[in-house]
């Protein structure tokens, strides 16, 4: 589903909790539409099939930004002009870079008064042989948001993230995870906790007041709002409140490094939630914690809740955990644009080639660019996933098949986005569209039903060796009792697989349309962090 960041927090949960026709409506996606018809009139001098250059339009705005862009130290570029210049802009850049852009209808851009609308409709409506919806990765955020997400690690919340178990009445959602030094952790909240009603609104409720209560609550936005949530802690006999007041939260990266000594070697485990700048620094640290004598013997990496990021996060870490000899001189992603960009990345103006393992920094945050990076020189790893792993996160298990790592996979199909794009800005809107595809050493990137453990029973993408397990709501991550982990702790030990339980992506279904994964559960990620992102080059 097409939507914008603001639209993704206000607008899932009306689809997914109201039974009213007023939350409703179709897309080919499978999830809401927003585009209005369009208003009478239109423009004499649009000719189907005619593009002019996108820089013709470029930062010409309707209403121009002023001051200094923080993302580039440069002063905006923006210049007077209009909704239809913006409307070309996009027309003409879409059709230049889009993946699939011979199968988008060129519609007159003068007939739309709004970009967003404009925007949602420069995109294929084909579908897979499964019938899920071709192009599920067009978006849009607002570019300040986007900044702020992608460079610091914040976002507005409580520091609970949330798993949404059952969105069919009896609802179940529950505490997947907490962030450090918040009011979640603050307030005892730890995993598995489950919410049974806010604000006096049982978590069943159909009522629009209860709806919209639920909606503020669980996709947050309001900085100072207070909610007092209902819960049930695991192996708890009674509820408790639980009053939060929505902060900025700095997300960590990486949580739950430690080590496990087991009678066949040690394990290191770490939880990894985000390729967002800052990841670049904690990775780092985490590997060299991994590192500390006597080593570790084996690596289980998990990425159950991690949707993706930055493409260059991904390489750092499939070269930490496989080390120089099998990446040196291997391809860690080839990214593959348009037939109109055949030989050349048309952001960077560089020849296309590879993008290697990187061996070093790339200087996202902390740590200055060029410092070699640690390695684990493993010859396989665990990675423990789930259907929100996507995109990024995706690529790192690619990344490190294609070199002839041992990959096995514990948990359920992930969501299956072998695509990516670079982010690029006009006018304070950031526009997502999709631009290329990846594959690795060996030319391989199909994977658009997601990678599978080997004994998935439905929807199974790509096998991979390894074993399907839901999720394990009862355990806290990174413990040994925990259900993923402990099987991949099995399956290292020789142990047969447990009863198939994990699920995965429903076909025909976008991540972000509020359709429920059974058992496993979702885990809603904003669309920066559910990508495979790539820095832009400064205009």
């Amino acid at each position: 589903m097409n939507i914008t960041s603001r639209q993704f927090r206000a607008l899932i949960l009306s689809s997914i909790f109201a039974s009213l026709a007023a939350c409703g409506g179709g897309s080919g996606g499978g999830g809401l539409g927003r585009v209005p018809p369009p208003p009478p009139g239109g423009g004499t001098d649009w000719q189907a099939g005619v593009f002019l250059d996108a820089d013709t339009y470029f930062a010409e705005c309707a209403a121009p930004r002023a001051g200094i862009n923080p993302a580039t130290g440069s002063a905006y570029p923006d210049v007077a002009g209009t909704i239809l210049d913006e409307n070309n802009f996009l027309r003409s850049f879409n059709n230049d870079i889009y993946l699939w852009y011979s199968e988008v209808v060129d519609r007159d851009p003068s007939l739309y008064n709004d970009p967003l609308t404009y925007f949602d409709l420069l995109k294929t409506t084909a579908t897979t042989p499964s019938g899920a919806a071709k192009d599920k990765f067009h978006f849009t955020f607002d570019t300040e948001e986007y900044f702020q997400l992608s460079q610091g690690g914040v976002s507005p919340g409580f520091g609970a993230e949330w798993a949404f178990i059952s969105l069919d009445i009896p609802r179940e959602i529950r505490v997947a995870y907490t962030e450090p030094n918040s009011p979640a952790t603050d307030s005892g909240l730890t995993r598995g906790a489950e919410v049974l009603a806010v604000d006096g609104f049982d978590i069943d409720t159909n009522s629009p007041d209860g709806i919209d209560t639920l909606n503020a609550a669980f996709f947050p936005s309001e900085i100072g709002r207070t909610f007092t949530f209902t819960v049930l802690d695991v192996g708890a006999q009674n509820t408790r409140p639980v009053v939060m007041t929505l902060e900025t939260i700095t997300n960590a990266m990486v949580q739950n490094v430690s080590v496990l000594d087991t009678p066949t070697g040690r394990v290191g485990y770490m939880t990894f939630n985000y390729h967002r700048a800052p990841a670049e620094e904690a990775l780092v640290d985490a590997i060299e914690l991994l590192n500390t004598a006597p080593g570790i013997d084996d690596l289980v990496l998990d990425i159950r809740y991690n949707g993706g990021g930055f493409l260059d996060i991904a390489s750092e870490l499939a070269f930490m955990i496989a080390g120089p000899t099998q990446t040196a001189g291997q391809t860690f992603e080839l990214l593959q644009f348009n037939d109109k960009h055949p030989v050349t990345d048309p952001f960077t103006g560089a020849d296309l080639e590879p993008v290697l393992f990187h061996v070093e920094t790339q200087g996202f945050d902390a740590l200055p660019a060029g410092n070699p990076l640690p390695t684990l020189n493993l010859p396989r790893v665990f990675v423990l996933t789930g259907p929100g792993t996507c995109s990024a996160s995706e690529a790192i298990m690619n990344g490190l098949r294609g070199v002839d790592i041992e990959v096995i996979q514990i948990g359920s199909t992930t969501c299956g986005k072998p695509y990516g794009f670079y982010p690029v800005d006009n006018c304070g809107t950031t526009y997502f569209t999709i631009q290329f595809r990846g594959v690795n050493q060996k030319n391989f990137g199909d994977y658009t039903d997601g990678f599978s453990p080997a004994n998935t029973a439905a929807n199974v993408g790509t096998v991979v060796p390894g074993c399907s397990v839901a999720d394990d709501f009862t355990n806290p991550l990174g413990v040994a009792t925990e259900g993923r982990l402990a099987a991949a702790l099995a399956y290292r030990d020789g142990q047969a697989c447990p009863a198939a339980s994990g699920l995965g992506p429903t076909p025909g279904l976008s991540k972000t349309s509020g359709a429920l994964r059974p058992t496993d559960g979702v885990v809603y990620r904003s669309p920066f962090d559910s990508n495979r992102i790539m820095r832009q080059p400064q205009r």
